[in-house]
C-alpha cells in the first residue's frame, strides 16, 4: 500500500528510489549536464573560431569529428574500467579530463592545437555516458528505469542551453577564448561524487565473486563453471550467441542517430551566425543563443517525455516514432530563413531529433548483463560515434558547396536509417537486470 502511494504522481518515481539511486542519478546527470556544456561550446563559438584561425568550414568541421573519434575511443576505454574498477571511478576520471582539456581550448593558437585539446576532451566525453549510464541503470529498478535515464539525458539540454547563456555573457565582452576558460567548472563535481556516491549493489556482487574466484584459482582451488563469475569482461562476449546479431543493430541505429544528430547541431550556432553570403541567417550573437537556448527546451521535454512514453508504450514504439519525426523535420529547419518560423520550429526539432536518447541506456542496460554492462554500452554507443565521426566534415562540406538545406537533409536521412535497424532490435521494456 505504502509503495503504491509513493509511487503516484509525475515524480513518484523518484522517491520510489533508494537515496544511494538519487544520488547515483544526480551524478551522473551533472556529469552529462556538464558534458553538454564543455562539448558544445565549440559549437556555440565556432563562427569566431573560424575568423580569427582563418579556419574553412572542412577544417571546423574536421575538429568536430576528431572530438567525436576520442570520444568513441573514450566510451570504449572507460567502458572497460567501469566493469573492471567501478562506475564512480570511472565517471571521475572521465569529468576531470574533459574539464581540464576544455579550458586548455582557450590557450590554443593554431588549428594542431586546438585539435589536441578536443581529442583529449572527446575522451572524457565519451568515457562519462558510458560509465554514468551503466551507473545509473544499475541502481534503479526496471519499472523505473526508463524515467531515471530520460532525467540524466535531460540533462544535456541543461548543459547545451548553459552553454548557450554563457556564450551570450562571456563572448561579446571578453572574446571566444574566456568562454573556453569557463569550462573547468565541472572539474569541481568529482570532489562530490567521490564522497557521496556509491557503487550499484549489483555490480559490487559481481565484483566480490570475480575477486573470490580468482584468489581460488590463484590458490589452485578449482572454481566450478556454474558459480564461477566472468573473470575479465571482453569485447567477445558481445558477439557471442543471439548477442552477435543485437549488437551489430544496435550499433548500427547508434551511428545513425549519432551522425543525425552532431550533423545538425555541430552547425546550427554556425547556420544561424554566418553571414548570408556564406549561407547562414546571419542574426547576432544574443539572437543565436535565444534559438538556441529555445531548442534546449524542446530537447528537455524530449528527453523527459521519452522515458514515460518509453516505459509505457515500449522502447520499440517509441523510438522509431521520434527518429521518424526527426527524419522529416531536420531539412525543414535547413530550408527555412526567418529566425521567427526558426524559433517555432527549433524546439520540435530537438524534442524528436534527440530525445529518443533517454532510451539508449536503458535499452542496453536491459539486454546485456552486468559483467559487461558497461562494457556493451560504452562499444555500442561509441563505436557508432566513429561513423558518426564524419558527420561534421560532411555537413560543413556540404553547407559550403550546396547550403545547409543539403547537408540538414543528409542528416535527417541518417535519422530513417536508424528508425530501419531496429527491425533486428528486440523489445526489452520491463526486462530485469541480469
Amino acid at each position: 500500500m505504502n509503495d503504491t502511494i509513493i509511487e503516484e504522481g509525475l515524480f513518484g518515481w523518484w522517491h520510489a528510489g533508494t537515496p544511494a539511486a538519487r544520488k547515483a542519478l544526480m551524478a551522473a546527470a551533472f556529469g552529462w549536464m556538464l558534458d553538454a556544456f564543455d562539448v558544445m561550446l565549440y559549437a556555440m563559438v565556432l563562427a569566431s573560431v573560424i575568423t580569427d584561425l582563418g579556419l574553412t568550414k572542412p577544417q571546423a568541421g574536421l575538429m568536430g569529428s576528431a572530438t567525436l573519434l576520442a570520444a568513441a575511443a573514450g566510451g570504449i576505454f572507460f567502458g572497460f574500467i567501469a566493469d573492471r574498477f567501478g562506475r564512480t571511478r570511472a565517471l571521475m576520471a572521465s569529468v576531470l579530463l574533459y574539464s581540464v582539456f576544455t579550458a586548455m581550448c582557450g590557450l590554443a593558437q593554431n588549428l594542431a592545437q586546438f585539435a589536441a585539446c578536443r581529442v583529449l576532451l572527446g575522451i572524457g566525453m565519451g568515457g562519462e555516458w558510458a560509465s554514468g549510464a551503466a551507473l545509473v541503470s544499475e541502481h534503479w529498478s526496471s519499472k523505473h528505469r526508463g524515467r531515471a535515464m530520460g532525467l540524466m539525458q535531460s540533462a544535456w539540454a541543461i548543459g547545451y542551453g548553459a552553454a548557450a547563456i554563457v556564450t551570450w555573457i562571456v563572448l561579446p565582452r571578453f572574446g571566444w577564448r574566456a568562454v573556453f576558460f569557463v569550462g573547468v567548472l565541472p572539474a569541481l563535481l568529482v570532489f562530490w561524487v567521490q564522497r557521496n556516491v556509491q557503487e550499484p549493489p549489483l555490480w559490487l556482487e559481481r565484483n566480490a565473486k570475480r575477486a573470490k574466484d580468482a584468489a581460488a584459482r590463484a590458490a589452485g582451488i578449482a572454481v566450478p563453471e556454474a558459480d564461477a563469475a566472468t573473470p575479465t569482461p571482453g569485447f567477445r562476449d558481445l558477439f557471442r550467441g543471439p548477442l552477435r546479431r543485437i549488437t551489430i543493430a544496435v550499433t548500427l541505429m547508434n551511428a545513425c542517430t549519432l551522425f543525425g544528430w552532431w550533423g545538425l547541431n555541430t552547425w546550427i550556432p554556425a547556420y544561424l551566425s554566418l553571414p548570408t553570403t556564406q549561407g547562414g541567417i546571419g542574426v547576432s550573437t544574443a539572437v543565436m543563443s535565444g534559438l538556441v537556448l529555445a531548442m534546449q527546451v524542446g530537447m528537455w521535454f524530449g528527453y523527459i517525455s521519452f522515458g514515460y512514453i518509453g516505459d509505457v508504450a515500449g522502447r520499440k514504439r517509441t523510438y522509431i516514432t521520434f527518429l521518424l519525426m526527426a527524419s522529416v523535420l531536420l531539412p525543414l529547419y535547413g530550408a527555412m530563413r526567418s529566425p521567427v518560423v526558426l524559433l517555432a520550429l527549433g524546439p520540435l526539432v530537438a524534442f524528436f531529433g534527440t530525445g529518443y536518447y533517454s532510451g539508449f541506456g536503458a535499452l542496453t542496460a536491459e539486454i546485456y548483463p552486468t559483467e559487461i554492462r558497461a562494457t556493451a554500452q560504452g562499444f555500442t554507443y561509441n563505436l557508432g560515434r566513429v561513423a558518426s565521426a564524419a558527420a561534421p566534415f560532411i555537413v560543413g562540406t556540404l553547407a559550403a558547396s550546396r547550403g545547409f538545406f543539403a547537408a540538414f537533409a543528409v542528416s535527417g536521412a541518417a535519422f530513417l536509417l536508424a528508425a530501419l535497424a531496429w527491425r533486428w532490435i528486440p523489445e526489452t521494456r520491463g526486462r530485469e537486470l541480469a
